[in-house]
């Protein structure tokens, strides 16, 4: 007969609860930002925020419409994961102009509203192919030869029109959320409102949601409330009339018209990336579908697809291990920080099968 062991009575005593500490946007202490500058250019003053040792190589980051510097990129970039990688590279987070935290108003019509710190009436804003020339003088003020770009959203159009006109100063290119076509009738329709809205000075609940729905999807909204919440806080600090400029830049922007040849002889006169390219895009974002087709028009032996499971739009705060293993890897592939390992607080699979493909086959779709 098997032999039963006496259970022994413990008593409960109590719970310790301990409330999380709250996400904010304010400056990290783990941020080393070793300078914050205006960078004069032909299209309007850029804000540019430098973390990291200026001698090393160049990561150039640029976000999308509602977002900084500050709220786009801060979380994944003071990421523990993302530290041993940072150590190797100089990052250098450009805003749009009049989109950094604190910016002047953009055009004196808000004077009329009791607002007196204007630009006054000569600024007229860029388009997207003007923000891609701004990103010249940055590079041209900071000396920087050649530079990773690291864009989201809006930042991926901007990027990818700057990489077209000056290849020779992109080594390669992060993409997040990207599209490479003309605003289609339901995202013209939404912004055109929220664009209305926004210029006489209202953040409304419909602009609120719109942007909510941009940045992560319907899904995460109600599965990461917590992440939500933080970012519902800050949309009521955006300075909606510089908002509305930069929305009715981007609802105005026209095709890349790049495309996609295998063909060796016709190839030459193709207008494509020719730098690697990395797209990264959450199975449940909203961008889903534009980020692949703009997979379908870049060279596959230069572009690799990673398609993360359970996240929405914003994989940069859902999932920031997967994307920073994403990142390392892809980096190794070119030759970058060979010696760096996989952190133990990412998922070893993700890096086994993304590794597999950077060895077997460049341009193949990966889903982590």
């Amino acid at each position: 007969k098997k032999r039963m062991e006496k259970l022994t009575e413990i008593e409960f005593t109590g719970i310790n609860v301990q409330d999380k500490e709250p996400r904010n946007f304010s400056n990290n202490a783990s941020s080393i930002l070793i300078q914050e500058d205006d960078i004069e250019t032909p299209f309007g003053n850029l804000h540019v925020a430098i973390q990291g040792d200026r001698s090393k190589l160049a990561i150039l980051t640029f976000h999308d419409i509602g977002l900084n510097n500050i709220t786009c990129f801060q979380g994944f970039f003071n990421f523990t994961d993302m530290q041993p990688i940072l150590r190797h590279f100089c990052v250098y987070h450009v805003n749009a102009p009049g989109q950094e935290d604190g910016a002047l108003h953009l055009r004196p019509e808000q004077d009329a509203l009791g607002n007196p710190d204007s630009l006054g009436n000569s600024f007229t804003y860029p388009t997207m192919d003007q923000l891609g020339e701004a990103i010249h003088s940055v590079v041209n003020h900071y000396k920087i030869k050649r530079f990773i770009g690291f864009g989201v959203g809006a930042g991926v159009n901007v990027l990818c029109r700057y990489a077209l006109n000056h290849p020779e100063h992109v080594d390669s290119l992060v993409l997040i959320n990207g599209s490479a076509d003309k605003a289609g009738w339901v995202e013209w329709g939404y912004q055109k409102l929220n664009s209305w809205y926004l210029w006489r000075g209202n953040m409304t609940t419909f602009t609120e949601d719109y942007l909510l729905w941009h940045w992560f999807g319907s899904k995460t909204q109600w599965e990461n409330y917590d992440l939500t919440t933080v970012y519902k806080e800050y949309i009521k600090s955006i300075n909606p009339q510089n908002l509305s400029l930069l929305i009715e830049s981007y609802l105005a922007r026209t095709p890349l018209g790049i495309e996609r040849e295998l063909d060796p002889v016709r190839r030459i006169g193709t207008k494509t990336l020719t730098c690697q390219t990395l797209l990264i895009v959450g199975d449940d974002s909203p961008h889903l579908d534009e980020t692949v087709e703009l997979n379908g028009k870049l060279d596959p032996e230069k572009t690799d697809f990673l398609k993360i499971q359970d996240c929405g739009g914003m994989p940069l705060e859902e999932q920031p291990g997967k994307v920073c293993e994403a990142f390392r890897l892809f980096l190794q592939g070119m030759g970058y920080v060979p010696t760096l390992r996989q952190s133990t607080s990412t998922v070893s699979q993700v890096a086994k099968n993304y590794q597999q493909q950077l060895d077997d086959f460049r341009g193949t779709n990966t889903v982590c």
